[in-house]
């Protein structure tokens, strides 16, 4: 059955289908032979498809995984620097999967990987708003707490308010805050807290969507998720 390559490529879980044109446009997509273009159709089952170069197959099983990303790995799957990447932690999935978004190198928490194109698109174009919560803890004066809430740009942008609560308060002016954000933008939380005067000592994501961090995986381990959170999560994104 024939089916645009956009979908095929992202069924094979070799990039999302935004990713997929973009190959196209750049000439690494190849049907029979012949270099293919954006809105091209294809056969999985019958057709010779490659991506610069190398043969796909059809549509693989999907799997969706969340991962406890540690503290100094970053959120590539091959790194120049020969720093260590979320790639390394999750080798033994039985297919590629993808991250889902990012977190900076000195950041850690929940970070979803999928081989599922639809779903990684939904979860990370802009149009779609997943809310996102960090625990964040600070260093800071008490009285720019409450800035964090307040409208502000970011890179030129102006971001969503997002939603503060204060859930520790320690000594030494530092703050346990748990901060929902709603578009996720380059180290947005960081430049959140530097505007407002703010030092970041920890920064964890727990939850995606209603999806939550598993407290039973340790910094580096990762699982499938549950039929039920794939629902949950998909629905979330999907269907809104």
């Amino acid at each position: 059955m024939q089916e645009r390559l956009q979908k095929i490529l992202s069924g094979a879980g070799v990039c999302s289908r935004r990713a997929a044109e973009k190959l196209m446009q750049a000439g690494a997509v190849t049907v029979n032979g012949v270099t293919a273009k954006p809105g091209d159709r294809a056969d999985a089952q019958l057709d010779d498809i490659r991506v610069n170069g190398r043969r796909i197959s059809g549509h693989e099983e999907l799997h969706t995984i969340m991962l406890y990303k540690p503290v100094g790995v970053v959120t590539t799957m091959s790194d120049e620097k020969d720093r260590k990447t979320v790639a390394d932690l999750v080798r033994r999935c039985p297919v590629r999967v993808l991250p889902v978004g990012r977190l900076d190198q000195y950041s850690e928490g929940l970070l979803l990987l999928t081989n599922d194109g639809a779903l990684l698109d939904a979860l990370t174009h802009p149009r779609y708003h997943v809310d996102k919560t960090y625990e964040v803890t600070v260093r800071g004066q008490e009285n720019s707490l409450s800035k964090l809430s307040e409208p502000m740009d970011i890179d030129g942008y102006r971001i969503r308010p997002a939603q503060v609560k204060v859930k520790t308060i320690q000594s030494d002016d530092t703050f346990v805050l748990h901060i929902t954000i709603h578009e996720g933008r380059n180290r947005q939380i960081r430049k959140m807290c530097a505007q407002c005067g703010l030092r970041v000592l920890r920064l964890c994501r727990i939850s995606v969507g209603a999806l939550q961090l598993d407290r039973s995986l340790r910094p580096g381990q990762w699982r499938e998720l549950s039929k039920e959170e794939m629902v949950e999560i998909r629905r979330h994104a999907l269907h809104k």
